[in-house]
């Protein structure tokens, strides 16, 4: 990756650490360039890879930053899920016909915030709207990357093109997914999760 970034969380002790349940951090958590790097560097020989690189325990919730890569949409076809753990079960909305212009590769997370800033590549990305016929994941690894995920054909979206430096925030059973990759897309993820990722969790490819 190319771009150094430097990522401030502001939050309310009073008002986040009220109802916590476990004792708040006293120390801040690197993550380096370079590990994220690293990360990055076993990911580029994959279509699509999504790794956290670690989940940070803040007290009275984790947050997990992470690093993704897609390739081209143009060289091979975009999957109808999100990928993951075996999906069995239906999910979004069922309907015995399927609409007309729908998008394939559409996923939500249940419980997952997302944040995105694009630090190599592009490409235009889809939000909003909603699912039919969808297959659910569980996705229940402790390390995530995103815990119950809905993931299928997307329709009523929302096209936008993004480039280097943007930044996309996804709420939980929001709709998103990639509509066209031309070359690549690398990106940061930073996701707070109350519960679906463990604390502590360190990617075993910058583990010490």
């Amino acid at each position: 990756m190319k771009t150094v970034l430097a990522v401030a969380l502001v939050i309310s002790p009073v008002a986040a650490f009220a109802q916590a349940t476990k004792t708040a951090p006293t120390t801040a958590t690197y993550i380096m360039k370079e590990e994220l790097d690293k990360i990055s560097a076993t990911e580029q020989s994959q279509r699509t890879r999504d790794e956290n690189a670690k989940v940070i325990d803040l007290g009275y919730e984790n947050f997990a930053v992470g690093v993704v890569h897609r390739g081209s949409t143009r060289t091979a076809p975009t999957p109808a899920g999100g990928g993951g753990a075996a999906q069995t079960q239906p999910c979004g909305r069922t309907m015995a016909t399927l609409p007309p212009d729908g998008t394939p590769g559409g996923i939500t997370h249940e419980f997952q915030t997302e944040g995105y800033i694009i630090v190599s590549g592009g490409g235009t990305m889809f939000t909003d709207g909603y699912i039919v016929n969808g297959r659910h994941s569980d996705q229940s690894s402790p390390g995530g990357p995103n815990g119950p995920t809905c993931g299928g054909m997307a329709y009523d979206v929302k096209k936008v093109t993004v480039k280097v430096g943007d930044v996309v925030i996804v709420p939980p059973g929001v709709v998103h997914g990639w509509a066209d990759i031309p070359d690549h897309v690398d990106y940061l993820s930073f996701r707070p999760s109350q519960g679906v990722m463990q604390a502590g969790w360190e990617n075993p490819t910058i583990a010490k």
